[in-house]
């Protein structure tokens, strides 16, 4: 069976780059390269830290590009400087080059050559918010055709969002990170004909990172993956964290673990409600991740990461 041509797009986060790290050791992936948003993150150091990681794989054939987009409402620096924590940690400094190709082209323009050159059509795996996207179908509209589908963790459905009321003035709580940080750009996606499969806060609020799961990636630490991504854990495991990007890409691989929702929906763009994803009848139609076999996952995760 010919591999799923993926090209991902991730916004900096500690669950972007386990995400990534989830991807590529895929057997049914062929990964088209990485664009690395600068939302979730400082740029410089989440370029540097996805290139590392693709070095700890051996995926040296997989370029990474730097998007130059920029959103509505910023993420805290708080979430931000992750990036930098992640470039630092001692397994992806082990090497004194960096040896993945980094593009001259933005993450943009990255997006629109990779996907006309792609000989068949193309996932997107969005982890973070649509804005590269976005800005690559006004680039070249004529990238729609050559787009599969967009995988994309984001937006709430039926539960509030994750964005405080107390540290955003103006919102009232309705939306998500990755919707809400360029809601006018998500707006622009969901005026596409492209089939979207979202993995909103609905389902993600059910699969916590537990510390049951992270003491059994130590017991792996002997495996590089496994230690790497037991390391990211460790750094957040104080807060509730949730397997946010890696539940979503996850779904690259094992479909049948999820069960998927017709929802018609529209994204709020503006406003108090900016960036919420509301279901309305005569609105996009989306497939949502609805649940998924939670046993089946975690073990899949523990399994793919003991290399």
């Amino acid at each position: 069976m010919a591999k799923k041509l993926v090209l991902l797009d991730h916004d900096g986060g500690v669950d972007d780059y386990l995400a990534t790290l989830l991807m590529m050791t895929m057997d049914n992936v062929e990964p088209l390269g990485v664009v690395v948003t600068p939302a979730d993150c400082y740029p410089q150091p989440a370029v540097s830290a996805t290139r590392k990681i693709l070095d700890l794989l051996g995926r040296f054939n997989v370029p990474v590009a730097e998007s130059t987009v920029r959103g509505v409402n910023p993420f805290p620096r708080l979430y931000r400087r992750d990036s930098f924590i992640v470039d630092h940690l001692p397994i992806l400094n082990e090497q004194e080059q960096i040896r993945t190709p980094l593009v001259q082209e933005t993450g943009q323009e990255f997006m629109v050559r990779s996907l006309l050159a792609a000989p068949q059509a193309v996932t997107l795996m969005v982890t973070g918010p649509l804005t590269t996207v976005a800005a690559a179908l006004d680039l070249a509209p004529e990238i729609e055709q050559k787009i599969q589908e967009i995988i994309w963790m984001g937006g709430a459905l039926n539960v509030p969002g994750n964005v405080e009321k107390s540290l955003e003035a103006g919102q009232d709580g309705s939306a998500e990170w990755n919707a809400y940080w360029d809601p006018i750009a998500a707006e622009r996606i969901w005026r596409t004909t492209i089939p979207t499969i979202v993995c909103p806060l609905d389902i993600t609020n059910k699969v916590p990172v537990t510390s049951e799961f992270v003491y059994k990636l130590g017991k792996q630490r002997k495996y590089p993956v496994s230690d790497f991504a037991g390391q990211c854990y460790a750094l957040v495991i104080p807060q509730d964290y949730y397997f946010w990007d890696v539940l979503a890409t996850t779904y690259l691989a094992h479909p049948e673990f999820y069960q998927l929702r017709e929802w018609e929906t529209v994204i709020v763009p503006t406003g108090k409600s900016q960036g919420r994803t509301k279901i309305e009848t005569g609105g996009k139609k989306i497939l949502v991740m609805d649940t998924v076999e939670q046993e089946k996952y975690y073990a899949y995760i523990l399994e793919q990461w003991a290399r």
